[in-house]
């Protein structure tokens, strides 16, 4: 006789199920309800009328408002995701050192930046390049947006290497030992990559975090995507319907780099390393394939 998994609570009976039902039922027609009543106070009020949104319809704003500030936001969040990985390796590697030293700094600026909120860091970056005179005023938003996501950005990714790192098997290691490796050559050559391929589901999601966060720049006068909408919404008094375009754009791109994490993860399940957790084989085929290149050295 087959044994039925345990479970959290006892399967619903007829009664519990006819509940569900009607609770659903009733959840469903109360969304409806208030999407309808939503749309009739916009409806009354004039937010629905078509000359609200003819604008959208003309190449000029497209051209001068809305394309532009998609590819500031777009250069801006490129960037900052090249850097915050640079970043993120580089004290994700210290927080993994056998130096104290370099553990600790790396520890300290790691969690200082996990932190601090990304938004004061960009005004606070924002106000002391202009003030400071190093860059152009021009160019201060753009560089106090990218600084602010990559220290903020940064630390996660910095995280999410060490843990993904203490995540592996111990015998990832003692292999890599037992071949000739030292500690820092195993921690590069074996145990990173490794959890680099099980964490990149989580950083493409993290990448998705960068994006959205860019638009925080507009506080800053960034000419991102965001402040471009505003400006046309409140120059053609259409502010709702210019957010709800813009909004509707960076949904599209998200969902897009949703997507591609998801294919991620897929692929990386079809090849036995499952998304956020390291894949565990029986023989480390890293430390194998890393002793058939080491001098003398011979996968057996």
């Amino acid at each position: 006789m087959k044994v039925s998994e345990s479970v959290l609570f006892d399967a619903p009976g007829p009664k519990a199920r006819r509940r569900v039902l009607v609770v659903n039922v009733l959840g469903v027609l109360l969304a409806l309800f208030l999407v309808y009543y939503l749309f009739k106070v916009m409806n009354d009020a004039g937010q629905l009328a078509p000359e609200k949104w003819s604008v959208f319809g003309e190449s000029s704003i497209w051209e001068n408002y809305i394309v532009p500030g998609l590819l500031n936001t777009l250069r801006a969040a490129a960037v900052a995701i090249v850097t915050s990985l640079v970043f993120g390796f580089l004290f994700g590697i210290g927080r993994l050192s056998t130096n104290k030293v370099i553990n600790w700094i790396s520890s300290i600026v790691v969690e200082f930046f996990r932190a601090v909120p990304v938004l004061l860091m960009m005004i606070f970056l924002w106000i002391i390049l202009a003030r400071s005179g190093i860059v152009a005023p021009s160019d201060s938003p753009f560089i106090a947006v990218v600084v602010g996501l990559t220290l903020y950005n940064g630390s996660i990714v910095a995280e999410l290497i060490r843990s993904g790192v203490f995540g592996l098997p111990k015998g990832q290691r003692e292999a890599g030992i037992a071949i000739g490796l030292t500690r820092g050559q195993s921690l590069r050559n074996v145990e990173i990559p490794q959890a680099l391929i099980a964490m990149l589901p989580a950083l493409i999601g993290q990448f998705v975090v960068i994006l959205k966060d860019s638009a925080l720049g507009y506080i800053i006068n960034f000419n991102e995507l965001l402040f471009n909408g505003r400006l046309v919404g409140t120059g053609n008094a259409n502010v709702l319907q210019a957010l709800v375009v813009v909004a509707a754009i960076f949904i599209l791109i998200n969902f897009g780099l949703s997507k591609l994490a998801s294919v991620v993860a897929s692929r990386l399940s079809s090849r036995g390393i499952s998304a956020g957790k390291p894949m565990d084989p029986a023989v480390p085929v890293m430390v194998a394939d890393l002793n058939t290149k080491l001098p003398g050295g011979s996968a057996t």
